[in-house]
Parts: C-alpha cells; sequence; structure tokens
C-alpha cells in the first residue's frame, strides 16, 4: 500500500461513539480518498474473519480498530498476513497490555515503571484469602476482558475476606483463569490518551470519565456516561507533576514494550490513572482510544488525523505536531432508559444539529426508516465545546434536555459541583501538596 500519494482509502471497524468520531474526522481530511467504510461492528467471535471478508475485495490503505475486542483477537496480525494491510492499533502480542491484567503488571514490575499498586497474580484459589486479609480493602480483577464490568471492590461489591474469595473461586473456575488481587487505592481518577509510533509518543488532553450510571457518581457501572476536558488541557483536581508522571508511564511503557516483545506498538495507549496521596497509579491500560473520553478530545483536535495515523505508521510521528484547540468540553451520553442493566430499546427523538460548539455522535442505534431506535447501549454522545467549563455546560444541558424519546443522561458531569467534590477529596489526601489552580475560575 503507498500511503504517501495524495489520497488514501481507509476502513474502521467498530460502531459506537469513537468509531463515528474516528470516520467523521478522516472523512473531513483531504488526505483521504471517498467515504471511509465500516468494516464490521467489531464485536463477537467472527468480527475478524467479517472484517477481512469485507475488504479482501478491495483493500484499503489502513485500517482503524475502534473497540479492543477485535484487536484481542488479532485483526492487526490477520489483516497484515492474509491482505498486507496495516492497521492503527496494536498486534495481538502487544495488545495484552489491555487483554491482560497480568500481564500488564508484570511488564510495570519488570521494567520498573512507577505507579504499579500492590498486588498478587494468582492461578488457583491458594493463598488468596490470606492475601485479602493482609490487604484489608482490595480489589479483584478477572486477568481478560470484562468490557469495564468485571472489577469488583471491597466495601461496594464485596464486603468481606470471605466474598473476595468466592468471587475469585468463581473466576478461577475458569480454563486457564488468572486473577489480580490489588491494594484499593483512594484518589480522584482521570484518563491520559496518547498517540505512539513505536518510537515516539504524543499526548492529547487529559479527560476525566464518569463510569456510574447515575448523577452523584452513583447507581451501576457503565460503559461511561460522559467525560469532560479543561480549556487549560489540565484538570482541577491534580497538579502539572501528576500529569507529567502519567505522560511519564506511558512513554516508558510504549518502550517497555518494545523491550519485552521486539514489537513496535502502532496506535493509542491509553492509561487510566489516580491521584493518591502517594503519587499518581497506573489502574488499567487501554490499547485503543477511549469511549467517551476519544470523543472529547477528537471535537478539539486541530491536526489532521490521517496525517496523525499515516505518520504512526512510518514511525514519523516526531515530525507532526499534534494540537487541541484551547476549549473545555463537557460530553454527555444519552441513553436508553433502564440502561445498563434493563435498557429500553424505543426510539431516540429531536436529535440535535451539530453547531460550531456542539459535536453529535450516533452510537448505539439503527437508523431505519420510522426512526433512530437504540439498541440497548449507549445511544447518542453530545459534546459541548466552550472557552470555559461553564460554557461547555450551557451547550450540551440545553440540547441533551431538549431530546426526546425513553432516554435519560447524567446531568452532573462537569458541573461545578461534582468537580469540586473532586478538588476537596484531593486536598483532603494532599493537605500540605495540593493546590489549586484558580479552578474556581476555570470552572
Amino acid at each position: 500500500m503507498n500511503l504517501y500519494r495524495s489520497e488514501v482509502k481507509v476502513a474502521v471497524v467498530g460502531k459506537d461513539g469513537r468509531t463515528s468520531a474516528i470516520k467523521r474526522l478522516l472523512e473531513s481530511s483531504p488526505l483521504v480518498n471517498g467515504p471511509v467504510r465500516e468494516a464490521s461492528s467489531g464485536r463477537g467471535p467472527q468480527s475478524v474473519q467479517e472484517t477481512i471478508a469485507a475488504l479482501r475485495h478491495d483493500p484499503p490503505d489502513f485500517v482503524v480498530p475502534g473497540p479492543e475486542e477485535p484487536l484481542a483477537r488479532g485483526i492487526v496480525d490477520e489483516l497484515r498476513s492474509q491482505l498486507g494491510v496495516p492497521c492503527i492499533g496494536p498486534t495481538r502480542s502487544l495488545a495484552r497490555l489491555e487483554s491482560s491484567k497480568s500481564f500488564t503488571r508484570k511488564l510495570l514490575a519488570a521494567h520498573k515503571i512507577h505507579g504499579n499498586p500492590e498486588h498478587r497474580i494468582f492461578e488457583s484459589i491458594d493463598g488468596v484469602e490470606e492475601y485479602l486479609l493482609h490487604l484489608g480493602d482490595f480489589v479483584i480483577k478477572p486477568d481478560g476482558l470484562t468490557g469495564g464490568k468485571g472489577v469488583k471492590v471491597s466495601g461496594e461489591h464485596l464486603h468481606s475476606a470471605w466474598e473476595g474469595v468466592e468471587y475469585c473461586r468463581e473466576l478461577l473456575s475458569q480454563p486457564a483463569a488468572k486473577v489480580v488481587v490489588e491494594e484499593k487505592l483512594d484518589g480522584e481518577e482521570f484518563s491520559l490518551q496518547s498517540f505512539c509510533d513505536g518510537s515516539h509518543v504524543k499526548h492529547m488532553v487529559v479527560v476525566q470519565d464518569h463510569k456510574r450510571a447515575y448523577d452523584g457518581d452513583t447507581g451501576p457501572n457503565t460503559g461511561g456516561m460522559g467525560s469532560y476536558t479543561c480549556a487549560d488541557h489540565l484538570l482541577p483536581f491534580i497538579d502539572a507533576s501528576d500529569l507529567e508522571a502519567a505522560k511519564r508511564t506511558n512513554e516508558l511503557v510504549a518502550q517497555a514494550l518494545l523491550d519485552e516483545t521486539g514489537e513496535k506498538y502502532k496506535g493509542i495507549l491509553f492509561g487510566g490513572f489516580m491521584a493518591t496521596a502517594n503519587g499518581v497509579k497506573l489502574l488499567e491500560y487501554n490499547a485503543r482510544f477511549g469511549d467517551p473520553e476519544a470523543l472529547n478530545v477528537l471535537s478539539i483536535l486541530e491536526t489532521d488525523l490521517c496525517e496523525i495515523f499515516r505518520a504512526i505508521l512510518d514511525e514519523r510521528l516526531d515530525e507532526v505536531d499534534v494540537h487541541f484547540r484551547e476549549c473545555a468540553t463537557v460530553c454527555r451520553y444519552v441513553v436508553p432508559s433502564g440502561y445498563p442493566t434493563k435498557p429500553v430499546c424505543g426510539v431516540v427523538r429531536n436529535i440535535p444539529a451539530e453547531t460550531n460548539n456542539l459535536k453529535v455522535y450516533l452510537a448505539a442505534v439503527d437508523e431505519k426508516a420510522d426512526g433512530i431506535w437504540m439498541t440497548g447501549s449507549r445511544a447518542v454522545a453530545l459534546v459541548g465545546i466552550g472557552s470555559d467549563l461553564a460554557e461547555a455546560n450551557a451547550v450540551v444541558e440545553a440540547k441533551a434536555a431538549s431530546m426526546g424519546g425513553d432516554v435519560f443522561y447524567r446531568k452532573d458531569i462537569g458541573t461545578p459541583a461534582l468537580i469540586q467534590r473532586r478538588i476537596d477529596h484531593m486536598r483532603k489526601l494532599r493537605p500540605y501538596a495540593f493546590v489549586s489552580r484558580g479552578s474556581t475560575q476555570r470552572l
């Protein structure tokens, strides 16, 4: 494939808000020839072969896998070996950064990368109870992919060491299963996504996601109800040293993967971090764009995304100036009533038109003759853009409130009250170190 002719053909894998944002930016690039093809949904055990079948007779110049599942199933390896098509994403071996939590913990430990919480990896139930009692407060994680819904935390999902043992026993009953048991951390979470070409890393804007379904961080965990970024490209509850620590971790992990596997990581490094009283800790890695985090950063990306992707494939990312607008963003997902446990798959109505300061991304919907039908997951993402969070919030709230159908959304994402809770929490954890950087002006 010639990536350096005047125009290239591109395909994406996935059907969600994140993939919609990627597709839209690529189609707006003068470097892309025609519409970006959607090769498959990326879900299910046959997704890799479905993608290859869809692209075999007219292979694109490169493919962008959106969700984690096809990466874990080796879509990058198969497209390269069967069609000679490169991907913006890691090989199956490198995608273990997300698909195997034990791999990631061992990687950080072996390369002495800061941020590993205390943990142990178990392949049998032997020693689990003793370790849970040693930790006191703990987190139990299945080793493989669980869609963000397999992690259980003491005091929240598990109320005794005995319940923790029984959950580990359940997980370890599966063939070749592993369980990662970690200390329970106290702090505030944030996400840092970085472009990586195997030799160079360019960082995106730091984001905070909201996993809980309902206002006030209550209700069941979801794929993410929304997220926000600030105009200064920081967050009100962390300082510059926290962000630098996260950036350094992503850079060191990229090098560690090369040292460990001999392969260069080409794609998105997405670290989920927590700012604690004892510095920044790594919660997990994802091997692709986040959803909703991608919607915030891609909505304000000023550099041509296709040029970034071509630079990743050619290992010349250091030559590209990756730039984001100095604006605040607030993303809110409009979801079916009953989501995530018993979603009502009806029609979503009054989807707003886009403006200069509002982006609209269709996600888990089917567009039919009689309307846009929800399919059970997060349906429509709205991203408000403003000079500060107050302006971005006003934009997205007005449009979300105007939508009809059997839907709901979180109203508190990016609001002063919720962010102040984050700030107060970090001040309590770091009474002598935390300094608010004029956060009230930025809310």
